[in-house]
């Protein structure tokens, strides 16, 4: 007790402090809004500021670009097939399907596409990507109609300034793919000079090949949340009778492939 005439003493108040760990902030922070973040952090921390908030996607993408971060993509590198895209692709039968990276480089493919297009995956570096084969390659045109090389061309190349403005500023391997393009090939340079910008969700395919010939397709694409991969399937046009040779095709298998495919 406090002596007479001497009011007892008001019990220290305590000073809340910031957690020197990110990942435990959450469970101190309130509904106080963020303050603006004013020079970048270190990616680690800010990953482990967006997992103790619970954020989601979009606000995790937010978050790194007012910390003027690179914005980390989901699922780690494109180059691995994303889990429930390889899910699907095994789950797609008597369909020619395959998936690809939004730089045209081919993950994996079911038996029909194999059969249809030839294995894409047997390519390294930038040659990964069908779009440099396209350009660098005439051998890979060689089972589209003449008529039709121009407009894929168009069609490549807008889809891929789309793909190159989601990523990075900066993204080695979009930017290299690009300047190595805009070196080796006049045609994709005139067509880079256009800034068509266009993302390639569904489109007719004719495919000339040399076991059953002729196949009129129509093409159509699911994306990832982040639209790094997508799966591609591709489905008969009715009246053509296309169907019947892609039958056909399960049986003939990859014999008589002979030519670089195309998609």
């Amino acid at each position: 007790m406090a002596p007479a005439g001497r009011r007892p003493a008001r019990p220290r108040r305590r000073t809340w402090t910031a957690p020197q760990d990110p990942a435990t902030a959450g469970e101190q922070l309130g509904t106080e809004p963020l303050p603006v973040v004013r020079t970048p952090g270190p990616p680690t921390s800010l990953a482990a500021l967006a997992r103790a908030l619970r954020l989601s996607h979009d606000e995790r993408d937010h978050l790194y670009r007012l910390a003027n971060r690179p914005i980390p993509h989901q699922g780690g590198t494109a180059s691995h097939v994303h889990p429930a895209m390889l899910d699907l692709l095994t789950r797609i039968d008597g369909t020619p399907a395959m998936v690809s990276t939004d730089l045209h480089t081919v993950l994996a493919q079911n038996p029909l596409a194999v059969a249809m297009l030839g294995d894409l995956s047997a390519h390294h570096g930038h040659a990964a990507s069908f779009i440099h084969r396209w350009f660098t390659d005439p051998a890979s045109r060689g089972i589209y109609p003449h008529e039709d090389l121009a407009p894929q061309s168009r069609s490549f190349v807008a889809d891929l300034r789309a793909a190159v403005g989601r990523r990075s500023p900066g993204d080695a391997e979009a930017t290299g793919l690009v300047d190595e393009l805009l070196q080796q090939s006049p045609e994709f340079r005139a067509l880079w000079a256009d800034q068509d910008v266009e993302v390639r969700r569904d489109e007719r395919k004719r495919i000339v090949h040399p076991g059953v010939g002729l196949l009129d397709l129509d093409c159509l694409s699911l994306f990832s949340e982040d639209h790094r991969q997508r799966l591609l399937w591709f489905t008969p046009r009715a009246g053509t009778g296309t169907a019947e040779k892609l039958a056909l095709l399960t049986v003939v298998g990859t014999q008589a492939m002979q030519t670089e495919p195309v998609r």
